[in-house]
């Protein structure tokens, strides 16, 4: 695997030097510029000196923790796409770091190759929209919600939604297809460009996240269809509000 050209940069933040040092070669070795750093101070630092085009960020640091990291980041300005390591496996754990701005995870142990995979596709999918800017297309609209691809902007009976730009792609996604279940894998392809046999429970994870603010102010509108995926729709008469 090479990467894309131009050469793409990616930070490593790992306090543990055997990972550090398996994570800068792997990724130098696939055609990345690397550079590496062992605390949140340091990933701080880093960043004034020149952002990456994407960082690996281990959750569990020796001065704070991945996820104060991201959003002090975010807080700056700074929208470089993350990729979490983490040991955690609740779902709520990871809602917070997808929440704190993150693009996707990766969970302890992991194989090299994935995360190559997962640079490769998040890399390519933040290049994207400024390689190949939309054509100019009316709202989406479905019920009372209404995204709008041209302002980046989703509103839910008139009350604009903020979301991040991983959830609006989610959003668009499921509003493409209204009424349509979309299996879990199909959605993987679609909004995160994997190529590969992914870890569908970051889709669990970000349509969590995504009712909490797409239903909280009205009736639910995406719904699991259990064992294959989700679908954009109106709740029928025998489901419970």
């Amino acid at each position: 695997m090479t990467a894309s050209s131009p050469r793409h940069s990616v930070l490593v933040v790992e306090d543990d030097p055997s990972i550090r040092t398996l994570l800068t070669s792997a990724l130098h070795a696939a055609g990345y510029s690397v550079a590496a750093a062992a605390t949140g101070r340091d990933a701080l630092s880093e960043m004034d000196r020149g952002g990456p085009d994407l960082i690996v960020l281990d959750v569990m640091l020796p001065d704070t923790d991945g996820f104060t990291v991201t959003r002090e980041l975010r807080a700056r300005g700074v929208y470089t796409p993350v990729l979490f390591l983490t040991a955690r496996t609740d779902v709520e754990d990871r809602i917070i770091g997808l929440s704190s701005g993150g693009d996707d995870y990766v969970t302890k142990p992991f194989h090299v190759q994935e995360i190559l995979l997962r640079v490769r596709a998040i890399l390519r999918r933040s290049a994207g929209p400024r390689a190949t800017p939309p054509a100019e297309r009316p709202p989406l609209r479905y019920a009372d919600l209404t995204l709008d691809e041209e302002a980046h902007e989703v509103q839910r009976a008139g009350r604009r939604v903020p979301l991040s730009p991983t959830e609006f792609r989610l959003l668009a996604c499921l509003m493409a297809q209204p009424e349509k279940v979309l299996e879990k894998q199909q959605i993987l392809q679609r909004v995160w460009h994997y190529d590969f046999a992914g870890d569908t429970r970051i889709v669990d994870t970000y349509i969590k996240n995504l009712r909490r603010k797409i239903d909280r102010s009205g009736q639910p509108l995406i719904h699991t269809v259990r064992g294959v995926g989700y679908c954009l729709r109106l709740p029928r008469e025998e489901e419970p509000v």
